[in-house]
């Protein structure tokens, strides 16, 4: 973050592949310092470029991460169906387009088969053991998923919705308003 923007914190995504689904799901607080000023944000999104289905989730400042979905959107036009690829495009952009450097976000993205995390540092990352978090309490949230994801009875999202829940129980940068969005292939 910016030596001279303000502190804004806020924000779990937690993305879960399970049982041929994946599910994304989001806290909906947004913290300025110790104070919240939202707590009904909806950080996770649907995109439907062409009819292909892509889910993406954003953590970090709201008008960048709006700005790098309509990127994503664009990039996923250009190549239809080919979701690892727009990933690919948009990170090339944002580590050398001298405007998107700027941005501070991260992305979840999923089209219901790949999982993918992507960052400003030109990532694009598919999780290891099927669960990818980012946020101020991607951690708890990823903690709370790998240990939920050894139970067979559980479903993607009973996990995503759980691991949600112990992080906001322990960040206090996480709520526990939910939006929950699934996906199969």
């Amino acid at each position: 973050m910016s030596k001279d923007f303000p502190g804004w914190h806020g924000t779990t995504i937690i993305g879960v592949r399970k049982g041929g689904e994946v599910v994304i799901a989001g806290d909906g607080q947004v913290s300025l310092g110790q104070t919240v000023i939202k707590g009904t944000a909806r950080k996770v999104r649907r995109l439907s470029p062409g009819g292909y289905d892509v889910v993406a989730g954003f953590a970090g400042s709201t008008a960048d991460a709006f700005t790098l979905l309509e990127r994503l959107e664009s990039k996923l036009e250009a190549t239809p169906g080919q979701l690892q690829r727009a990933c690919v495009e948009l990170a090339k952009d944002w580590r050398t387009d001298k405007y998107l450097q700027k941005l501070e976000a991260m992305l979840i993205v999923t089209d219901g088969d790949q999982l993918y995390v992507i960052t400003g540092a030109g990532d694009v990352l598919e999780p290891e053991h099927d669960v990818a978090a980012i946020g101020s309490g991607g951690n708890f949230a990823l903690a709370a998923a790998r240990g939920l994801a050894e139970n067979p009875d559980l479903t993607a999202e009973q996990i995503a919705r759980r691991a949600m829940a112990i992080a906001a129980d322990i960040c206090v940068y996480t709520n526990g308003n939910l939006t929950v969005e699934k996906i199969s292939k």
